[in-house]
């Protein structure tokens, strides 16, 4: 079978998924999908709930990356952590399921992870040697979805967890309720505004996968991140400088708890002090395009990125 330039992207609906579809078209790649809404029978689609059509859109792919995962946007509730939960696992037992019984398996498997599995780190960064796991629904989440991944038998394809920070871009991405919170003035820090704030650009996220297929000699978890962490209080200025916003009123933890409350989410995205350093990629020679936070939040405010 052909290999060269095919990638399959599990769950390529979302603001990531397509993004990362558009981009590896645009750099010639066949894209084969499979995910909740794909057509029966087509050659390059497959449906989450037919392993044998999983089988066959893997076959013959050079490349697997899995993006699959309920958003995390809502109260943790009982009912919302078991979806939460079960879309993360039961999809990367899936693709394990698949990929044993490939005749011609993809040579290296991406699966999606989350920065989140450190604790709250104020005091250091957090490397993939080094990172203290952390505590809570998230945590145990991070740590159930990788050892889906760490179990799954896939003879002659190298595995690797991607432990994502916040995603950034043009069109979505977390970004937007910190857009909208400093066009109102509220965009002031929040808590006590200390709390460190990982993200990534979404192109520098399509260019990591694309490193990493590379990269041959690199496997495990990998931090995805870039170099520049900022606090809370500073990521909220740049916010207010990329939106042309003159004022912030800053938002207490306890007010921050009770409107998280009244819209149905938690606060953990903005309370949370992330500081994921990605040791992996720096060590390996990886250049970021969008390396520094303020100059990435102004290009996408004008539409640039």
């Amino acid at each position: 079978m052909n290999r060269t330039n095919t990638v399959v992207l599990a769950a390529a609906s979302g603001f990531i998924g397509t993004y990362l579809r558009h981009r590896f078209e645009q750099d010639g790649w066949t894209v084969r999908t499979i995910g909740r809404r794909a057509t029966a029978g087509t050659a390059e689609a497959a449906n989450w709930n037919d392993d044998g059509a999983i089988t066959r859109v893997l076959d013959g792919a050079d490349l697997l990356v899995n993006l699959a995962g309920r958003s995390v946007n809502c109260r943790y509730n009982a009912r919302n952590k078991a979806a939460i939960l079960d879309s993360r696992v039961s999809t990367t037992t899936a693709l394990g399921r698949a990929l044993a019984v490939c005749k011609a398996p993809p040579s290296a498997w991406l699966n999606a992870s989350t920065g989140t599995i450190y604790r709250h780190a104020d005091d250091r960064p957090q490397t993939e040697s080094d990172g203290e796991p952390g505590t809570g629904f998230s945590v145990v989440v991070a740590r159930a979805w990788e050892a889906a991944l760490d179990s799954a038998t896939a003879p002659g394809t190298r595995k690797i967890a991607l432990r994502i920070a916040i995603v950034l871009g043009p069109g979505g991405g977390a970004l937007r309720p910190f857009a909208a919170l400093a066009r109102l003035g509220l965009g002031g820090h929040m808590g006590a505004g200390s709390q460190k704030f990982s993200w990534i650009h979404v192109e520098d996220l399509y260019r990591t996968v694309r490193f990493l297929h590379a990269r041959t000699d690199i496997s495990g978890p990998v931090n995805v991140a870039s170099p520049d962490v900022v606090d809370n209080r500073e990521l909220m200025r740049l916010v207010r400088r990329a939106y042309g916003a003159r004022l912030g009123i800053p938002t207490p933890a306890w007010l921050l708890r009770l409107g998280a409350v009244l819209i149905r989410t938690e606060t953990e995205l903005v309370l949370k002090s992330r500081w994921v350093q990605p040791q992996k990629l720096l060590d390996a020679g990886f250049i970021f395009r969008e390396p520094e936070l303020g100059r990435a939040l102004l290009t996408i405010a004008k539409g640039t990125a």
